[in-house]
């Protein structure tokens, strides 16, 4: 049976929301700036906004596994919001929000629910989900800090 996650996570840089959202929305370079984002690759092309887009990542964690799943851009608000369908060995929906604060200052949520697909994550889930859930944080964590450094700005926060 597979194993239900929630994880909602907030970055805040002294960036100016354009800069944040180019580097959000362009999947494919997250792994020259985010840690743990090993790979990110398109399978199949979006409309003009994206919306379609399929895209295939490979994470590797803080504890010794690896993730691949693809997302599907569903839904764009262009500098406000990016919603993706996951599948693969994650099942669930992502949605980044971004708000510029003021002119150069952004808060970024991203809302993760998602259901574990690998067998053998779901039978460890009973006892393994506060580590999962911690090693979730982690490589949140490493984006936060590792897009404050792309952008040459302050993160603010991350929780």
């Amino acid at each position: 049976m597979a194993e239900d996650y929630q994880f909602v996570t907030v970055w805040r840089f002294d960036a100016p929301i354009e800069k944040v959202w180019a580097r959000i929305k362009d999947s494919e370079t997250w792994s020259d700036w985010w840690k743990g984002v090993l790979k990110v690759e398109k399978l199949k092309d979006g409309d003009r906004e994206g919306i379609g887009a399929v895209h295939r990542s490979t994470w590797k964690s803080a504890l010794p596994y690896k993730l691949i799943f693809d997302s599907e851009t569903v839904r764009v608000r262009e500098l406000k919001l990016i919603e993706v369908r996951a599948f693969g060995e994650l099942d669930g929906a992502g949605v980044w929000t971004l708000t510029a604060e003021d002119a150069n200052t952004t808060r970024v949520e991203y809302d993760w629910r998602v259901k574990t697909t690998k067998k053998w994550m779901n039978l460890l889930a009973p006892l393994a989900k506060p580590f999962f859930r911690w090693n979730h944080d982690t490589i949140m964590n490493w984006g936060g800090a590792g897009l404050a450094k792309e952008l040459s700005c302050k993160l603010l926060e991350s929780k």
